[in-house]
């Protein structure tokens, strides 16, 4: 079985985020970048799926700027096999990457797609289910456990309520939870190695996609300061405070 993974480049989770002057975005220049974290997992589970005799190939993509080729090869020095990389400059929204994706999974074939469940970014939570959709596909989302059988994957989900086990038939989507796994760290050598490793850049148009924002931004501003807390002298006012003030009874 073949493994395709998606991994974004993103503004490093350790970074404070700033917004730029105009209210039109936020501040990428001198930013460090990296990889969305919940991708990492992604490419841990396909990893260690690999390991475990159930896949021989894994194949991380990204949809991105040239400079998107570091994060596929952080993924690369992870373990993976082979990268693809769609290249565009454009501010790209998540039924673009779906239709994006749809086209390159169609064109490599896997039997299960992995992606984070959403980038921290902008945090759409929104790319894997298009994708499912698009594909015609199953998917099981927000996954903290991974089986996989000979046609079918058994999934443990977080749910509002607790967990939720359920039997997804493959090929399917599944998007990854923070607590699936905790991601390993390249070791030198297979940072070196990585360099070596085959890497294909495709574009949009060779995939038929037109990637054309629907949406435009009208105004980025950061939330406003945290107001001083208030102490109270009983439960009793606690609750009348929470009830008249606070409206959350």
């Amino acid at each position: 079985m073949k493994i395709l993974v998606t991994v974004k480049r993103v503004v490093d989770y350790n970074v404070k985020i700033r917004v730029k002057a105009d209210g039109t975005g936020v501040e990428l220049a001198n930013v460090k970048m990296s990889m969305n974290p919940f991708d990492e997992i992604a490419v841990e589970e396909a990893l260690r799926l690999k390991e475990a005799g159930k896949a021989e190939e894994v194949v991380v993509v990204s949809i991105g700027p040239a400079k998107a080729e570091e994060t596929l090869r952080t993924a690369l020095a992870m373990g993976a096999d082979r990268a693809v990389l769609v290249e565009t400059d454009d501010a790209v929204e998540p039924l673009a990457v779906a239709k994006l994706l749809k086209g390159v999974i169609e064109a490599e074939a896997p039997g299960l797609v992995i992606t984070g469940k959403q980038a921290i970014d902008d945090d759409s939570n929104q790319t894997g289910q298009m994708l499912a959709a698009l594909l015609g596909w199953g998917q099981a989302t927000f996954a903290s456990k991974v089986e996989l059988g000979a046609d079918k994957a058994t999934v443990t989900r977080e749910v509002d309520g607790g967990l939720q086990t359920i039997d997804v038939k493959l090929p399917a989507i599944i998007t990854t939870d923070l607590r699936l796994n905790e991601p390993r760290y390249a070791s030198l050598p297979n940072i070196m190695k990585a360099k070596k490793k085959p890497l294909d850049k495709k574009t949009p148009a060779d995939l038929g996609v037109d990637t054309t924002a629907r949406l435009k931004v009208l105004k980025t501003e950061e939330p406003g300061g945290r107001k001083a807390g208030v102490k109270v002298k009983s439960v009793a006012e606690l609750v009348d405070k929470l009830k008249n003030e606070a409206g959350v009874l």
